[in-house]
Protein backbone atom coordinates (compact mmCIF):
# COMPACT_ATOMS: atom_id res chain seq x y z
CA UNK A 1 0.00 0.00 0.00
CA UNK A 2 2.68 2.47 1.11
CA UNK A 3 4.47 2.26 -2.35
CA UNK A 4 1.63 3.14 -4.14
CA UNK A 5 0.68 6.18 -2.18
CA UNK A 6 4.07 7.69 -1.99
CA UNK A 7 3.50 7.54 -5.76
CA UNK A 8 0.26 8.94 -6.16
CA UNK A 9 1.34 11.46 -3.59
CA UNK A 10 4.49 12.59 -5.14
CA UNK A 11 2.95 12.99 -8.85
CA UNK A 12 0.57 15.11 -7.34
CA UNK A 13 3.03 17.83 -5.47
CA UNK A 14 4.65 17.58 -9.02
CA UNK A 15 2.12 18.32 -11.13
CA UNK A 16 0.43 20.79 -9.01
CA UNK A 17 1.29 24.75 -9.75
CA UNK A 18 3.42 26.81 -7.04
CA UNK A 19 0.45 28.67 -5.41
CA UNK A 20 0.82 31.92 -2.99
CA UNK A 21 -0.98 29.99 -0.12
CA UNK A 22 -0.20 26.75 1.40
CA UNK A 23 -2.61 24.18 -0.16
CA UNK A 24 -3.98 21.06 1.27
CA UNK A 25 -3.85 17.57 0.52
CA UNK A 26 -6.97 15.81 0.03
CA UNK A 27 -8.39 12.36 -1.38
CA UNK A 28 -11.17 11.79 -3.06
CA UNK A 29 -12.68 8.33 -2.82
CA UNK A 30 -15.67 6.68 -4.96
CA UNK A 31 -17.61 3.82 -3.53
CA UNK A 32 -20.01 1.44 -5.44
CA UNK A 33 -22.37 -1.62 -4.72
CA UNK A 34 -23.32 0.11 -1.64
CA UNK A 35 -26.67 1.72 -0.99
CA UNK A 36 -26.25 5.15 0.41
CA UNK A 37 -30.44 5.69 0.51
CA UNK A 38 -29.75 3.46 3.83
CA UNK A 39 -28.15 5.68 6.48
CA UNK A 40 -26.87 2.89 8.19
CA UNK A 41 -24.54 2.48 5.21
CA UNK A 42 -23.47 6.27 5.29
CA UNK A 43 -19.90 7.18 6.08
CA UNK A 44 -19.55 9.65 9.11
CA UNK A 45 -16.30 8.71 10.62
CA UNK A 46 -13.38 10.83 12.57
CA UNK A 47 -10.08 9.92 11.58
CA UNK A 48 -7.19 10.83 13.98
CA UNK A 49 -4.40 11.52 11.31
CA UNK A 50 -1.17 9.74 12.32
CA UNK A 51 0.71 12.80 11.88
CA UNK A 52 -0.92 15.48 11.90
CA UNK A 53 -3.26 17.42 9.55
CA UNK A 54 -0.16 20.15 9.02
CA UNK A 55 -2.57 22.64 9.69
CA UNK A 56 -4.31 25.08 12.77
CA UNK A 57 -7.69 23.22 13.41
CA UNK A 58 -10.07 25.64 15.35
CA UNK A 59 -11.80 24.46 18.57
CA UNK A 60 -14.72 26.14 20.40
CA UNK A 61 -15.86 24.59 23.77
CA UNK A 62 -19.04 25.68 25.85
CA UNK A 63 -18.51 24.90 29.45
CA UNK A 64 -18.67 25.55 33.12
CA UNK A 65 -16.70 27.71 34.85
CA UNK A 66 -14.51 24.95 35.74
CA UNK A 67 -14.21 23.66 32.60
CA UNK A 68 -13.31 27.12 30.92
CA UNK A 69 -10.55 27.25 33.40
CA UNK A 70 -9.53 23.94 32.38
CA UNK A 71 -9.44 25.00 28.57
CA UNK A 72 -8.11 28.83 29.16
CA UNK A 73 -4.92 28.74 26.38
CA UNK A 74 -5.88 25.42 25.33
CA UNK A 75 -8.77 25.37 23.49
CA UNK A 76 -9.53 28.79 21.13
CA UNK A 77 -12.60 29.79 21.57
CA UNK A 78 -14.54 29.65 25.28
CA UNK A 79 -18.22 29.98 25.47
CA UNK A 80 -20.14 29.82 28.73
CA UNK A 81 -24.01 29.04 29.24
CA UNK A 82 -24.89 32.14 29.27
CA UNK A 83 -24.11 32.24 25.64
CA UNK A 84 -26.41 29.73 24.67
CA UNK A 85 -29.61 31.69 24.54
CA UNK A 86 -27.02 34.58 22.65
CA UNK A 87 -26.34 32.43 20.00
CA UNK A 88 -29.83 30.79 19.98
CA UNK A 89 -31.50 34.49 19.67
CA UNK A 90 -28.98 34.96 16.76
CA UNK A 91 -28.80 31.77 14.61
CA UNK A 92 -27.27 33.94 11.16
CA UNK A 93 -24.39 35.31 13.97
CA UNK A 94 -23.90 32.18 14.84
CA UNK A 95 -23.54 30.60 11.94
CA UNK A 96 -20.83 32.81 11.09
CA UNK A 97 -19.14 31.64 14.41
CA UNK A 98 -19.53 28.35 13.26
CA UNK A 99 -17.71 28.27 9.79
CA UNK A 100 -14.16 29.44 11.51
CA UNK A 101 -14.09 26.33 13.75
CA UNK A 102 -13.74 22.87 13.29
CA UNK A 103 -14.99 21.21 16.20
CA UNK A 104 -16.84 21.75 19.25
CA UNK A 105 -16.62 20.12 22.71
CA UNK A 106 -19.40 20.74 25.37
CA UNK A 107 -19.83 19.85 28.81
CA UNK A 108 -22.56 16.81 29.59
CA UNK A 109 -24.72 19.28 31.21
CA UNK A 110 -25.04 21.84 28.40
CA UNK A 111 -25.75 19.17 25.60
CA UNK A 112 -29.57 19.32 26.27
CA UNK A 113 -30.13 23.14 25.83
CA UNK A 114 -27.00 23.19 22.64
CA UNK A 115 -29.15 20.55 21.06
CA UNK A 116 -32.58 22.40 21.74
CA UNK A 117 -31.30 25.91 20.51
CA UNK A 118 -27.94 25.48 18.38
CA UNK A 119 -28.97 21.75 16.70
CA UNK A 120 -30.03 22.99 13.88
CA UNK A 121 -27.44 25.02 12.98
CA UNK A 122 -24.62 22.42 14.16
CA UNK A 123 -26.76 19.57 13.30
CA UNK A 124 -26.30 19.96 9.09
CA UNK A 125 -22.69 20.98 9.55
CA UNK A 126 -21.74 17.79 11.37
CA UNK A 127 -20.86 20.08 14.24
CA UNK A 128 -22.92 18.86 17.23
CA UNK A 129 -20.16 18.84 20.67
CA UNK A 130 -18.67 16.30 21.44
CA UNK A 131 -19.89 15.56 25.18
CA UNK A 132 -17.09 16.57 27.96
CA UNK A 133 -18.15 14.00 30.94
CA UNK A 134 -17.71 15.46 34.27
CA UNK A 135 -14.15 15.49 35.68
CA UNK A 136 -12.97 13.79 32.90
CA UNK A 137 -9.91 16.45 31.77
CA UNK A 138 -10.50 18.16 28.27
CA UNK A 139 -7.25 18.91 27.37
CA UNK A 140 -6.22 15.41 25.79
CA UNK A 141 -8.84 15.21 23.57
CA UNK A 142 -8.55 18.91 22.14
CA UNK A 143 -5.50 17.47 21.61
CA UNK A 144 -6.22 14.48 19.91
CA UNK A 145 -9.22 16.62 17.49
CA UNK A 146 -6.27 18.40 16.30
CA UNK A 147 -5.08 15.77 14.37
CA UNK A 148 -8.48 14.65 13.38
CA UNK A 149 -10.91 14.63 9.77
CA UNK A 150 -13.76 14.00 9.57
CA UNK A 151 -15.01 11.93 6.57
CA UNK A 152 -18.73 11.93 5.60
CA UNK A 153 -20.28 10.59 2.23
CA UNK A 154 -23.95 11.49 3.27
CA UNK A 155 -25.84 10.27 0.83
CA UNK A 156 -23.32 10.58 -2.74
CA UNK A 157 -20.59 7.96 -3.72
CA UNK A 158 -17.89 10.24 -3.99
CA UNK A 159 -16.72 12.24 -1.07
CA UNK A 160 -13.40 13.96 0.13
CA UNK A 161 -10.87 13.51 2.82
CA UNK A 162 -8.18 15.96 3.83
CA UNK A 163 -5.29 14.02 4.60
CA UNK A 164 -2.41 17.12 5.14
CA UNK A 165 -0.57 19.87 3.52
CA UNK A 166 1.88 20.05 0.25
CA UNK A 167 4.43 21.21 3.03
CA UNK A 168 4.33 17.55 4.87
CA UNK A 169 6.42 14.94 4.08
CA UNK A 170 5.36 12.24 1.07
CA UNK A 171 5.82 9.19 3.39
CA UNK A 172 3.83 11.20 6.12
CA UNK A 173 0.83 12.01 3.61
CA UNK A 174 0.89 8.13 2.90
CA UNK A 175 0.29 7.38 6.29
CA UNK A 176 -2.19 9.89 6.87
CA UNK A 177 -3.67 8.44 3.61
CA UNK A 178 -3.34 4.56 5.12
CA UNK A 179 -5.13 5.29 8.32
CA UNK A 180 -8.48 6.76 6.35
CA UNK A 181 -8.39 4.02 4.01
CA UNK A 182 -8.15 1.45 7.00
CA UNK A 183 -10.83 2.80 8.78
CA UNK A 184 -13.28 3.29 6.01
CA UNK A 185 -12.86 0.00 4.37
CA UNK A 186 -13.17 -1.25 8.06
CA UNK A 187 -16.81 -0.10 7.99
CA UNK A 188 -17.44 -1.39 4.20
CA UNK A 189 -19.23 -4.95 3.82
CA UNK A 190 -16.73 -5.77 1.23
CA UNK A 191 -13.83 -3.81 2.45
CA UNK A 192 -11.54 -2.06 -0.32
CA UNK A 193 -13.70 -4.44 -2.50
CA UNK A 194 -16.35 -1.41 -2.07
CA UNK A 195 -14.04 1.04 -3.12
CA UNK A 196 -14.60 2.10 -7.02
CA UNK A 197 -11.76 4.24 -7.67
CA UNK A 198 -9.11 6.37 -5.21
CA UNK A 199 -7.72 9.93 -5.98
CA UNK A 200 -4.94 12.00 -4.57
CA UNK A 201 -4.79 15.90 -5.28
CA UNK A 202 -3.76 19.26 -3.62
CA UNK A 203 -6.30 22.02 -3.38
CA UNK A 204 -6.35 23.73 -6.57
CA UNK A 205 -4.13 20.42 -8.73
CA UNK A 206 -4.97 17.80 -10.76
CA UNK A 207 -6.16 14.61 -9.45
CA UNK A 208 -3.89 11.82 -9.53
CA UNK A 209 -5.23 8.05 -9.49
CA UNK A 210 -4.20 5.31 -7.16
CA UNK A 211 -4.43 1.67 -8.25
CA UNK A 212 -6.43 0.38 -5.58
CA UNK A 213 -5.39 -3.09 -6.35
CA UNK A 214 -2.92 -2.40 -5.02
CA UNK A 215 -3.48 -1.40 -1.52
CA UNK A 216 -5.08 -4.36 -0.63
Amino acid sequence: MADELLRAITEAKEKARERKFLESLEIAINMKDIDLSDPKNRINEEIVLPKGRGKDVKIGVFGTEETQFKVKGVADYIYGPEDLNKFGEDKKGFKKITSGIDYFLADVALMGTIGKSLGQVLGPRGKIPKPLPRGQDPVPIINNLRKTVRARSKDKKTFHVPIGTRDMKDEDLAENVGAVIKRITGKLDKGIGNIESLFVKTTMGKAVKVEVTKLS
